[in-house]
């Protein structure tokens, strides 16, 4: 198990990373399945969490169909390269991860729901991958808002990773940090499974579930 505080999660510094852009190449516009904006402002009182757990396209339908969820979009985090392109992230040289951001609202579902659907939605034990999924930007992570958060985020990995345990499933390699810039994916990345009910996802989760929360 592995907890990181910095504002950036690790990198290689031998790396030379690609230098990125400095200006968003696109603007997402409504979501798909809800119709709500998918750009800020949001609502005051609304909240937001941010997962990485391997592709995204499968991830952010994982997240959509709860109750109060707000928004989810796919895009790229936890890495260097500012404004990066999915190639870009796909070659490994900007370090991001693909991941889902969720503006949520908190009367309705708890920062704990999310942290369940997160664990068990996908396999937190395999490094840079999820399943036939390699590379880099498949890692599973957890990217934190506030203090609150980490410490609720913090409490689920040694929550989970004891069940984990008593399965003689392997160490979780998540990582937990901060969150830093979040970068819009592409158009078409977003909310793809809506568009495309057949297209490709990958994400699948361990036999072993993560206690229940309330709400």
């Amino acid at each position: 198990m592995k907890e990181l505080s910095s504002s950036l999660c690790a990198h290689d510094d031998a790396i030379q990373y690609l230098p990125g852009r400095d200006t968003p190449m696109w603007h997402p516009g409504e979501h798909f399945v809800s119709a709500h904006p998918m750009s800020p402002p949001y609502a005051d009182h609304m909240q937001t969490a941010m997962f990485g757990m391997g592709c995204f396209w499968g991830a952010e339908k994982k997240f959509w169909q709860l109750n109060g969820i707000y928004i989810t979009a796919v895009g790229y985090s936890a890495g260097k390269t500012p404004y990066p392109t999915y190639e870009e992230v796909c070659s490994g040289y900007t370090g991001h991860n693909e991941v889902v951001l969720l503006v949520y609202d908190p009367l309705i579902i708890s920062y704990q729901r999310l942290l369940e659907t997160f664990w068990q939605s996908h396999n937190p034990t395999q490094g840079m991958r999820q399943g036939n999924d390699i590379g880099t930007q498949y890692r599973s992570g957890i990217y934190t808002y506030n203090d609150e958060q980490s410490k609720e985020a913090t409490e689920s990995m040694a929550i989970y990773q004891s069940v984990l345990k008593e399965c003689a499933y392997a160490e979780i390699t998540t990582e937990l940090c901060q969150v830093s810039e979040f970068y819009f994916a592409e158009d078409y990345h977003q909310q793809y499974l809506a568009k495309n009910p057949h297209g490709y996802c990958g994400l699948g989760g361990l036999p072993v579930l993560y206690p229940k929360t309330d709400r």
